[in-house]
């Protein structure tokens, strides 16, 4: 009776099963009473310094570029519309247009040769492959987003101007150094990883049940592929589309070295433009002033770019919320 052990008969009468431990609950121990709140407290506190950091940055940016407007003068209209931008000039002139305008135009072709790339890829991958050379692939795949992003300016600097120089330049067209085509061909380079990855991931989520329905209605792999499981995983697929393009809109290096900075709107892209990274690396590394109104621009391009970037995060999350498909 006093055994620490306790028996459970068969329930069939045969031998009994094997002896097990004393599962009486003896309640936490001290050391558990002690660990466990400084646990909670530590992650807590993990997380309130995530939020903060975020919250500091807005707060700076904020602070600075209102200090912006005092000093210089400029209105929220001219500064977001404006087709100048000439800070030494008198008065200077702070229109950012043509910042924006470099912005998308590197987003929107770094997007049309990620895409397509970044989506077949994920097909291919979850579809197609064996297992052995997905093994492969994936993480080869995987390691065009570990190269810095300077590397990628030299590539595009060093091999795909001159390319393009040798292509377009015999058919009448004019290239630039530094030009447009060349930084969207690299940045569209550079975020296939993170369409193909995070699109690979949400086709491979998507139940067998679907694919073998389809198999038995006749349909072939490629129409399995297509009109099945590409729907099915649509919105992970958009979403990663979408910041695919903010990273997109956040490049600097690989873009300075690429497209140059001469802040222009023009519908060719064989000609300089800059961004608006491109401006914040110019203002840093020039000769401007600390406090000067050129100087604290720099703040003003950061908030927007900031608020460019946020504002495609919460569209792609409303997009998953919206067309997320739930498989019981």
């Amino acid at each position: 009776m006093a055994d620490s052990t306790l028996i459970q008969e068969s329930p069939e009468g045969g031998q009994p099963a094997t002896p097990r431990a004393d599962a009486t609950w003896r309640g936490p121990s001290r050391f558990t009473g002690i660990v466990e709140p400084l646990m909670t407290g530590l992650l807590g506190l993990c997380g309130l310094v995530t939020v903060l950091t975020t919250v500091g940055i807005v707060l700076v940016l904020v602070f600075q570029s209102i200090e912006f407007f005092v000093e210089s003068g400029v209105g929220v209209g001219d500064f977001l519309f404006g087709l100048e931008l000439r800070p030494e000039a008198s008065p200077p002139k702070f229109g950012i247009l043509p910042l924006v305008w470099g912005t998308f135009v590197v987003a929107f072709g770094s997007s049309c040769v990620a895409l397509p790339i970044g989506v077949m890829s994920a097909i291919y991958l979850s579809e197609y492959a064996p297992q052995r050379v997905r093994g492969f692939l994936k993480p080869t795949l995987e390691l065009l987003a570990g190269v810095p992003s300077i590397v990628y300016g030299y590539f595009a600097l060093l091999l795909v101007t001159p390319i393009l120089k040798a292509v377009l330049e015999p058919l009448g067209f004019h290239v630039q150094q530094f030009n447009a085509l060349s930084a969207c061909i690299v940045v569209g380079i550079m975020i296939v990883p993170l369409v193909s990855s995070l699109s690979e991931d949400v086709l491979s989520a998507v139940p067998q049940g679907l694919r073998e329905a389809a198999y038995g209605l006749g349909a072939t792999k490629f129409e399995v592929s297509t009109r099945v499981v590409l729907p099915a995983g649509l919105s992970g697929v958009i979403a990663s589309f979408i910041l695919a393009v903010s990273r997109a809109v956040g490049e600097t290096m690989a873009v300075v070295l690429a497209a140059g900075m001469l802040p222009q709107i023009s519908l060719n892209p064989l000609i300089s433009i800059e961004t608006m990274t491109t401006y914040i690396i110019q203002v840093i590394g020039g000769e401007a002033s600390y406090g000067s109104p050129k100087y604290l621009s720099l703040f003003a391009v950061g908030l927007t770019l900031f608020g460019i970037t946020l504002v495609l995060n919460i569209l792609s999350n409303l997009v998953l919320k919206r067309y997320r498909e739930v498989y019981q």
